[in-house]
Parts: structure tokens; sequence; C-alpha cells
């Protein structure tokens, strides 16, 4: 995907106050942060925030954190804020690999909407469901583990079944198809693109104790 080059990003980043600058100061913080203590759920790769801004909006007892590494495309979901803010949600401008320098035992849940699906095999590594990343996961949740994907590809849900079935975690959800079952689901900018297309919609919902 070629990104858009977004004029004053950078500087309409450090300028807002639904940023996050410096999270690894909030690290065991974050319910001073949102001053209470709610649970608190991060979705990886939030894109242009349309999922984790309506997530928030009808979550209001939870807190909600959007992380997303290009500076480009999450002014999207400033502009979202901008319109409406919701003090139950903010933004992290971070990659993922640094995730054990923000988050210690704190976060409830675990968003993995439609990520880059890295489809060959030298680059399994850099999935999220790696077993590199799920190490990472294992110390940023709180007690239970909590993770829900979403994925319009076979290859990266198939490496994910595998990779969480080896890690231990238990499967409470499982379709091939999203669109025809009852799960309560709110949609990506992605997902609606993908559906428009006909495709099928790979959902997951694992937890570990």
């Amino acid at each position: 995907m070629r990104l858009r080059h977004v004029k004053d990003a950078h500087e309409k980043i450090l300028a807002s106050p639904y940023i996050i600058l410096e999270p690894e100061k909030y690290c065991h913080k974050f319910k001073e942060l949102f001053n209470n203590d709610n649970p608190l759920h991060l979705e990886i790769g939030t894109g242009k925030g349309k999922f984790i801004y309506e997530m928030a909006k009808n979550n209001p007892d939870i807190n909600f954190i959007g992380l997303e590494k290009y500076e480009s495309i999450i002014i999207r979901a400033l502009e979202k804020m901008e319109e409406e803010a919701l003090p139950n949600l903010k933004f992290i401008v971070a990659d993922a690999k640094n995730l054990a320098n923000i988050f210690v035992h704190e976060i409830n849940c675990l968003y993995l909407n439609f990520s880059d699906p890295w489809p060959k095999n030298r680059h399994a590594n850099r999935r999220l469901t790696s077993p590199f990343f799920l190490n990472i996961y294992e110390n940023i949740f709180k007690a239970e583990k909590l993770i829900i994907q979403k994925t319009d590809n076979l290859i990266l849900f198939a490496s994910s079944l595998k990779n969480l079935n080896n890690f231990g975690y238990e499967f409470l959800e499982v379709s091939l198809d999203l669109a025809n079952t009852n799960i309560s689901n709110i949609e990506t900018e992605y997902e609606q693109k993908f559906k428009s297309k006909g495709l099928k919609i790979n959902y997951l919902k694992v937890k570990k104790m």
C-alpha cells in the first residue's frame, strides 16, 4: 500500500491533545492518564480510526488506545476526535515492536484488524500473530489475555490459528465468513472495502489465562 503524504502531519500530531506523546512515560500509569481504573483495550494498526472510534463511543466504561505506525494515516483518526472528542480514547504513534516499553500488564483486550499479512514465508516473523509478537503480548496483558483478529487473508489467518494454538490460547469464536454469523461487529474501512468486492472476512476470538 502506498501511503499518501499529509502535509504538516507531524506538526498536527505534536499539537493534538488526543495523541499520547512519549507513551513510555505512562507505563504502569495509564489509569492516571484516563483518570479511572476501567479496562484498557488496544488496537494495533488503527488506521483511519473508524473501528476504535465507534468502539469507544459505544463502550464509555472501557478505555481505548489506537496504535498506528504511520503519521499520515492516523491524522484521519484525529479528525474524528476533532468533530466529537471521546474522553475514553487516545492514540499512540509507534511501532508495535516497542509495545513492551509502553505497556506492562495493563491491557485487557487486543484487536488486530486487517494487519499486513506479510504473505511470503521469509517475512512470517513480521506478522502480528507470529511467535515474536505473541511473546511481546505475554507481558502487556493485565491478567487474562484476550485477542480478537479480523483479516481477509487466509495465509495470515491460518498462521494465526497455528501460532495461537501453540501459545496455549483457547479458541472462543472462529469464522471464515464473519458476515454470516451473529457475532457483534463494528466494521473497519478496509472491511467495508473488502465486503463490497465480495470477499469473506475471517474472524477469531481467543483467550489465555
